[in-house]
């Protein structure tokens, strides 16, 4: 029998006896740098809280990926109490952790320059190298009111409180729950004086002491509450890392990353370009983009005529009304852009295809033969993305879905979408993606679906038995649902470990009761059919954005604009060059002679930065031999090949979808 000088918990398992009034911290004897929180019957506290007789009580380690989210979150009150002791004027909004780091917003007079940050960074040393104590501290309303009276959005938030915070606005919940109040003071290591303070949930690391490493990224405009009708307040994100190896890591991948950033090589290769005068979120894909949208686009044809799809086409605006019907307005209105009026009529741009689609499918009767129907289309469609989150190719507002319909019997929807995942993913591995994992993003509780609970389960474990007998490792998503069905969505690897959500396959039961569709049974009757929602590249932009990105711009030899360029040593050998081209282009290969009066040396470093696959080189021996030197985007060179065996190598290589 426990006394009350004595309590009685769970560690890791096992039953232990701990004296009265012991913390979190003392009863997993943890120091505080490896061991920064603890998880007390499944949430989050403080080291310092004190445990009750009966808890269960596990350790967080600062490299878990609870212990660095506490260290992040930690790390921005850090550097909101800096920004506020170098301006006393700048008010609070939220600062949470993020994937990879923190950030918060702040309110003041004029954007923060790189010279701010570096006095921030600077200041937010001094902070750390105090030692400052995390304390918690509950609150009532009314008192929290009080001592936060000069931090308006802190006021806002904590009307917010119990009310959808979460919702309300990104980042809100770690400041107001649905529980009491709490502010976190940061007390002086020596004297435990107040040195600053903040409305916060918690849990935070025991002192400032124990952010190891950390780096100010970058400061720009947030609206508050991610509303464009609220005032805009300024951003400063920050890294944060267990240690300091793990952030030079970090440092590095990001510099990595920067040299992949489609955008900008986007524009170094005249890919594609995003001229103001068309707005934000539209892009035009110039000649050699082209070339690559081409192929793209010619190989989903051939591989989806393979699989038995049927092509079809539906326009780029349509009546408001029908988007009543299959539910978009109500339940994605707010992603749609606004209606304009014809003939005293509303019409919209449309931001899916599916609708459409199932006015084809009801545009006449339907036989259990001719089940399943695979309906597809490159569809323009439109989507009103806020300003703040649109990005290059893969956040756009005009983009082309490789978007496909699928209308089958229930009876036979599960080997349809067994087939269709494999089929997804055959094709990704063609585009040189080879690593994934599965999403499989469901309903939850909340308003935001349609629909009866008995088709949504029977749709999604439909899905997961697909998804499961892949052999890929599956992630629950719950509440990540379309509005209308459960959804699989694939995510990629790419070849600097990135994840990318690409293909998704979604299973719908209500879209098509919404248009009531129907087909004619093998026994007579009139039966409802399941629609599959598929989009292999998920939209044509994001895909090839991501494909830049994961090759680094230096494109395989079949989606390359330009397979290969003939180089001259001299004037003089331009015309046996001009010969080589017209024997590739005659074997359908894309081919370029460069006859600038630059430097041989230069046009190769043209090449290189225009990451052409092949670099033919002449001179008299090869024109002697009548062949041509091969040079590599690696550096290695080849001499005296053949042409013929010159066009062979090029082919073979564009043929089997390999990189070189």
């Amino acid at each position: 029998m426990s006394t009350v000088s004595e309590l009685r918990i769970t560690l890791d398992g096992s039953e232990r006896v701990v004296p009265a009034g012991s913390t979190a911290g003392q009863a997993l004897d943890a120091d505080g740098r490896t061991v920064v929180a603890a998880r007390v019957n499944g949430e989050l506290r403080d080291l310092a809280g004190e445990l009750q007789d009966g808890d269960s009580v596990a350790p967080v380690e600062i490299g878990s990926a609870d212990g660095r989210a506490i260290m992040r979150h930690s790390a921005a009150h850090v550097m909101a109490q800096a920004v506020q002791e170098l301006f006393p004027e700048a008010k609070l909004g939220i600062g949470p952790p993020v994937e990879n780091g923190f950030y918060y917003d702040f309110d003041v007079a004029e954007p923060f320059t790189p010279e701010d940050l570096k006095r921030i960074e600077k200041k937010m040393r001094e902070i750390v190298k105090q030692g400052q104590r995390f304390a918690r501290r509950p609150v009532s309303d009314d008192d929290a009111r009080a001592e936060l009276s000069g931090e308006p959005y802190k006021l806002e938030l904590i009307g917010l409180k119990g009310g959808g915070a979460e919702d309300a606005a990104e980042g809100a919940a770690v400041e107001v729950g649905a529980g009491e109040l709490t502010i976190y003071d940061n007390l002086d290591a020596k004297s435990g004086e107040l040195r600053w303070k903040d409305l916060c949930r918690g849990p935070h690391l025991p002192t400032t002491r124990v952010v190891p490493a950390f780096k100010l990224m970058r400061s720009g405009g947030a609206y508050w509450r991610g509303s464009e009708k609220n005032p805009q307040l300024q951003r400063i994100y920050g890294t944060a890392w267990e240690s300091r190896e793990k952030q030079d890591e970090y440092l590095k991948f990001l510099a990595e990353a920067e040299k992949r950033d489609h955008r900008r090589l986007g524009a170094e290769l005249d890919l594609f370009s995003f001229p103001p005068e068309l707005g934000s979120g539209l892009p035009v894909f110039h000649p050699k983009g082209g070339i690559i949208r081409k192929e793209m686009e010619d190989y989903m044809r051939r591989r989806q005529q393979e699989a038995g799809y049927e092509f079809v086409n539906t326009p780029h605006i349509t009546k408001s009304s029908l988007f009543e019907i299959s539910g978009h307005l109500p339940y994605y209105g707010d992603d749609m852009f606004p209606p304009f009026e014809v003939d005293e009529v509303e019409y919209r741009v449309k931001p899916m295809n599916c609708p459409m689609h199932n006015l084809i499918f009801r545009s006449r009767g339907r036989s259990y033969r001719e089940l399943p129907l695979r309906m597809c289309e490159f569809g323009s469609v439109y989507r009103y993305e806020k300003s703040g989150v649109v990005h290059g190719l893969t956040r756009v507002r005009g983009m082309t879905q490789d978007d496909a319909h699928i209308y089958t019997t229930k009876e036979e929807m599960g080997d349809e979408i067994k087939s269709l995942l494999s089929f997804v993913l055959s094709v990704l591995r063609d585009f040189g993606l080879s690593e994934f994992y599965l999403e499989l993003s469901t309903k939850d509780d909340s308003d935001k679906f349609i629909g009866d609970d008995a088709d949504w389960a029977e749709a999604t474990e439909a899905l997961r038995q697909a998804a499961e007998e892949s052999g890929l490792d599956l992630v629950d998503d719950p509440g990540g649902a379309a509005f209308y069905g459960p959804k699989i969505s694939v995510q990629a690897k790419d070849a600097i470990g990135r994840t990318w959500q690409l293909s998704t396959i979604q299973l719908d039961f209500n879209q098509p009761k919404r248009f009531g569709l129907e087909y004619q049974a093998s026994d007579g009757t009139r039966r409802q059919p399941a629609m599959i929602h598929r989009a292999l590249f998920g939209s044509i932009e994001r895909f090839l954005g991501v494909l830049v990105e994961h090759y680094a711009g230096a494109m395989p030899p079949w989606l390359a604009p330009v397979q290969a360029v003939g180089i001259p040593i001299g004037d003089a050998h331009v015309p046996h060059l001009e010969k080589v081209a017209a024997a590739l282009r005659e074997r359908g290969i894309r081919v370029e002679v460069d006859t600038s009066s630059e430097r041989m040396q230069k046009k190769i470093r043209n090449a290189q930065k225009q990451k052409i696959p092949y670099m033919l080189l002449a001179g008299d021996d090869d024109v002697a031999k009548d062949a041509v030197s091969f040079r590599y985007r690696n550096g290695e060179q080849k001499n005296g090949v053949p042409i013929g065996a010159a066009a062979d190598e090029i082919a073979a290589a564009v043929d089997a979808r390999v990189q070189v």
